[in-house]
């Protein structure tokens, strides 16, 4: 008896947003990891330690430092470990302008 050919659906991780509760693909969110050195970015997503994840909208980030960030990675936040995410947060783009910019990329796909 033939095997049949079937195509394998790739598994993409999920993951939920610390700000606002939402699962995403793991690829769109940015990882903030309690390590050796402290709480910092992970950009790689690699990095050894307790991790919990964002969007990249200022919104949930603002939301995830009054609490909810510091409960995922089991650790209370320095002064020093805040004013670093908020420096990072600075160069996240602002809600309505990814709004914005979700709005017109799917008005483009539409019209093509």
């Amino acid at each position: 008896m033939a095997k049949k050919n079937k195509k394998r659906v790739k598994h993409v991780p999920q993951r939920t947003c610390v700000g606002c509760r939402s699962v995403l693909p793991k690829q769109s969110l940015i990882r903030i990891v309690r390590g050796p050195e402290g709480v910092r970015v992970d950009p790689t997503g690699k990095a050894p330690g307790r991790g919990a994840y964002l969007h990249d909208i200022q919104s949930c980030w603002e939301r995830s430092l009054k609490g909810s960030l510091a409960r995922a990675l089991r650790t209370s936040l320095s002064e020093h470990e805040i004013e670093q995410l908020l420096e990072f947060m600075t160069t996240l783009r602002d809600e309505m302008v990814a709004n914005k910019a979700v709005s017109k990329e799917d008005m483009e796909q539409k019209e093509a």
